[in-house]
């Protein structure tokens, strides 16, 4: 009998073979943040804003780095990642303390479990795209300070919102699509941009953002 493959297996099977990121980048910083699949490539961290005392939370955090970067710029940073070895490395890699900590849960659970409420809430090729938007973004939603910003990145490639990938199902929706959902999820409002890829035989990046009601 086949055994049957959960999305925190699957993910888990992914996180076994993912490629270690660059000690430095192209201007040879040691952490930074890109919301691209491209190296070196799109906007960084500017577009959150100053984010000195704000609480981030990463949806689908990964190894760390991106959270690692924004802790250096003085957030209070938490990373959520379904796959028990992405916490692990992360750990390891970054550390754990007061600003910056890594928690081993599906996206959703963590939302609907936790008290706490976040400034910012970002997701980079993450959560975002491979769990139901009417399911999560009502969450997120309410986990948001007055005024709080989600921002999130996939693939400019639209397929079917039930496309099954083995165990991950994948919500590519095109931005018009996700300004909707947002909406529909209580959020005062949002925006949708797409990135350029750096040549032109490659996809671009879908760049979404929304903001919480003031209260």
């Amino acid at each position: 009998m086949l055994q049957e493959i959960t999305p925190a297996g699957a993910w888990e099977r992914f996180a076994t073979r993912a490629t270690p990121r660059r000690a430095t980048n192209a201007a040879g910083a040691t952490t930074w943040l890109n919301w691209t699949p491209y190296p070196d490539h799109g906007p960084d961290e500017t577009i959150l804003g100053d984010v000195r005392g704000k609480r981030v939370l990463e949806l689908g955090s990964g190894s760390g780095a991106n959270l690692a970067h924004l802790a250096t710029l003085g957030a209070r940073c938490t990373g959520v990642d379904i796959a028990p070895s992405r916490t692990t490395t992360a750990e390891l890699r970054w550390g754990r303390g007061s600003d910056l900590e890594f928690v081993t849960q599906e996206a959703a659970d963590y939302l609907r479990e936790s008290a706490d409420h976040f400034d910012i809430v970002i997701s980079i090729f993450g959560a975002t795209w491979f769990t139901d938007p009417t399911m999560l973004l009502p969450l997120i939603c309410r986990r948001l300070a007055p005024n709080g910003l989600l921002i999130f990145s996939h693939n400019d490639e639209q397929s079917a919102a039930d496309e099954p990938q083995h165990a991950i199902k994948k919500w590519n929706l095109s931005g018009q699509r996700w300004v909707d959902s947002l909406h529909d999820a209580g959020f005062a409002t949002a925006a949708f941009e797409i990135v350029p890829p750096p040549q032109a035989d490659l996809p671009g990046t879908l760049l979404v953002r929304g903001t919480a009601p003031s209260i």
